[in-house]
């Protein structure tokens, strides 16, 4: 195991030129507008099991339709970034993303709304490496951009049920189509600089016109650490979205209705946003790998909370479940790039995408578990998850961080 590194101070935004802190707000602002649509599947999921009769394992469907394509497409769309810049992709994924969503309005059959959820994972596969990579080759050194970055997602994740909410209490196909309103904005928000050259292009461009510092040592890849922490990023996975799928249920079950429901789904999406601001302040403080090892050993107490506390407490629960969950998120995606930091869109693809989608798979063996006993049997294993992932976290290194090789378009 390499020696342990004193974490590198993170960047504010405030601190950075003008230009690159728009910029960095627009991708923040951009990643909201496409991850409301990963919320909006969970938060569909208590209307169709009333609207639509679907059962536990038939709603626990569409989230694995919506997880399934993404978890297997996002890596390979990771190793297409690396190779060409494509940042033509990140516009028309967003747009891909709203579009299934919506399609789910027309209600054609099962088939038809899983094939439209299937479309909205695919677009946010190809959206989430093409633009974290891009993200932190402008931002250079550190990992303050792709905090905003991750905050920005977090923010679309905590507004999703409320924008579901509202959407659907339209008449007809009316709410439907309003669901698609981010992802319009999203496309304005996402597009390619002026001249079709990338954010990363550009700040590459600066880098070559300045005088040339020695050069650097050959970066290298880490890939048993990369395995490593892919392996966490998993358990992770499955304890949120299995938490996201069906907290509303649960409260539901419990006596809360379904404004209960939408409202715990609520405070577990902004609990994310105020872990990924707090991740990267006890980075500074802590080091990466020692956050990511103490946010896992809160979250499962959290967890055991949201499952044998009176129903007023499962509301602060769930805050804290989802607030340990991603205090080490934007650290993990960082983590990975500096373990592979030849193949930046290939990490963020699979800590992005592969291994925080596959936790859609668990979905429905969680559902069929609780069609089988009870929902809160289901869950339970969603409580004792968290100390495998602190258990595998102990083990991963500090890495340096990339100086120059950030900025490789």
């Amino acid at each position: 195991m390499r020696p342990s590194l004193p974490p590198a101070p993170i960047p504010v935004l405030a601190a950075a030129p003008r230009p690159a802190r728009l910029r960095t707000a627009a991708f923040s602002a951009g990643h909201s507008c496409v991850d409301v649509y990963q919320g909006a599947v969970a938060a569909l999921v208590p209307f169709l099991v009333s609207e639509r009769a679907y059962g536990y394992a038939a709603a626990s469907g569409i989230v694995l339709a919506a997880s399934l394509l993404s978890s297997v497409v996002q890596p390979l769309f990771g190793a297409l970034t690396d190779r060409w810049p494509m940042p033509w992709l990140i516009p028309l994924a967003t747009a891909a993303a709203g579009l299934g969503v919506a399609l789910v309005g027309l209600d054609a059959g099962y088939a038809a709304t899983l094939a439209a959820v299937a479309l909205s994972g695919l677009g946010v596969a190809a959206y989430h490496p093409a633009a974290a990579r891009m993200v932190r080759t402008a931002g250079g050194p550190g990992h303050g951009a792709m905090s905003w970055f991750a905050l920005g997602g977090n923010i679309g994740f905590a507004c999703a049920p409320l924008l579901v909410v509202g959407a659907l209490a339209l008449p007809g196909p009316a709410g439907w189509w309003l669901l698609a309103a981010p992802a319009a904005l999203g496309v304005f928000l996402n597009r390619p600089p002026s001249g079709g050259r990338s954010a990363a292009e550009q700040a590459a461009d600066r880098i070559g016109a300045a005088p040339a510092p020695a050069p650097p040592r050959p970066p290298s890849d880490d890939r048993r650490a990369f395995l490593r922490l892919s392996l966490v990023v998993v358990v992770r996975s499955v304890v949120f979205t299995g938490l996201s799928t069906f907290i509303a249920l649960y409260v539901r079950e419990r006596g809360g209705g379904e404004t209960g429901g939408a409202a715990a789904l609520f405070v577990l999406f902004a609990g994310s946003a105020g872990g990924t601001l707090l991740g990267g302040r006890l980075a500074a403080r802590w080091g990466r790998v020692t956050t990511v090892r103490r946010a896992y050993a809160a979250v499962g107490p959290a967890v055991a909370g949201i499952l044998f506390l009176p129903l007023p407490l499962v509301y602060v629960c769930a805050a804290l479940a989802a607030t340990a969950l991603y205090v080490p998120f934007s650290l993990q995606v960082t983590l990975g790039q500096d373990y592979l930091p030849t193949r930046m869109g290939t990490a963020s693809g699979v800590t992005l995408g592969l291994t925080v989608s596959v936790g859609g798979l668990a979905s429905p063996l969680i559902g069929a578990a609780a069609d089988a006993a009870s929902l809160r049997t289901a869950l339970l294993p969603l409580a004792a998850l968290p100390l495998l992932a602190w258990a595998l976290a102990r083990r991963l290194p500090e890495p340096a961080e990339p100086e120059v090789t950030a900025a490789r378009g």
